[in-house]
């Protein structure tokens, strides 16, 4: 009998989101999460937890030849861009040698089950244009370096069935604050609810972003391991650059409620790429994915994410 199918990373963002996606496909699924045993309070039933330390090579290994998975979703990792500047190393930890423990976890227990590495739009040089997968690679932060080394590192696998996507920006319920689109969001239900004053803080509006809504992204991702090509980069994206600007203003507009905005220099990257837009053709002829929830509505849902988890926490 076949065994689950195993997503790492499975309490994060996206992993959470796939996880509903494959259990809505009726796939048994197994997860891993660092630190505790304890499922997250929002994770669906039915889903075998399991606490892995990346970087504990003799965990990893012991892990997936217990579990003998019968695909993995490698999705943790370490996903933030700005705190990659003030640590460096921390993403090349987790996103290179991590994935390496997968790998090699995966090849000593002698498995057939391929695996689908998560990379970054980030590994492309910035173009004003928009990213086709054949476009020439240059990482332009720390993290997007740690993808790329990532993605490398995948390619070379022996043993192993290896895809690869590249994903975009995406958003939805459940994301963290510290991603733009959430971030307003957050705001946007803590004035509503009176938590904090009407004045709503940002960093650069004039940057162009390509967003996709979370819960097509990981749609994405049996599609590319059931029809896409092992070793061959799939852009995962919308097609569309969105000007932050207008994101704000549609979450504002959402509301009824007077705001005033800001910019807060804290919130300004050190390294802001102007235009991050992808090129969707390589996915629809392979695999015929393509995105179905507007931006209004990942907005939207966005919003009502932040407004429930106001109304149900205590104020700071």
């Amino acid at each position: 009998m076949p065994g689950p199918a195993l997503v790492t990373g499975g309490a994060g963002f996206a992993g959470s989101h796939l996880i509903e996606h494959l259990l809505e496909g009726g796939t048994p699924v197994a997860a891993w999460a660092r630190g505790s045993l304890r499922p997250p309070a929002e994770a669906p039933p039915g889903v075998r937890w399991t606490a892995v330390d990346l970087l504990d090579r003799d965990a990893v290994r012991e892990a997936v030849a217990a579990l003998r998975p019968s695909v993995i979703y490698h999705c943790a990792g370490v996903a933030h861009v700005g705190n990659s500047w003030t640590d460096p190393a921390r993403p090349l930890r987790v996103n290179v040698i991590g994935t390496h423990h997968v790998l090699e976890a995966v090849r000593e227990a002698g498995l057939a089950c391929p695996v689908l590495v998560t990379g970054s739009a980030l590994v492309y040089r910035p173009s004003s244009e928009p990213l086709a997968e054949d476009d020439p690679l240059g990482p332009a932060d720390p993290y997007g370096v740690s993808k790329l080394a990532q993605e490398t590192l995948a390619a070379r696998a022996g043993g192993v069935a290896v895809f690869v996507v590249r994903p975009f920006n995406h958003a939805g319920p459940r994301q963290s604050d510290a991603y733009v689109t959430s971030s307003f969001a957050r705001q946007v239900a803590e004035i509503e609810a009176g938590r904090r004053e009407p004045v709503l803080r940002v960093g650069n509006l004039e940057a162009r972003r390509d967003i996709t809504d979370v819960r097509d992204t990981v749609r994405a991702y049996p599609l590319v391991v059931s029809r896409g090509r092992a070793r061959r980069p799939y852009n995962v994206c919308s097609g569309h650059a969105y000007r932050v600007r207008d994101l704000l203003h549609a979450l504002v507009g959402m509301s009824s409620t007077s705001i005033r905005i800001e910019v807060d220099p804290a919130r300004l990257r050190p390294s802001d790429i102007p235009t991050l837009s992808g090129s969707r053709a390589r996915i629809a002829e392979d695999t015929g994915w393509e995105p179905r929830i507007p931006i209004d509505r990942t907005l939207r849902d966005l919003l009502d994410y932040w407004r429930t988890r106001t109304r149900h926490s205590p104020p700071a």
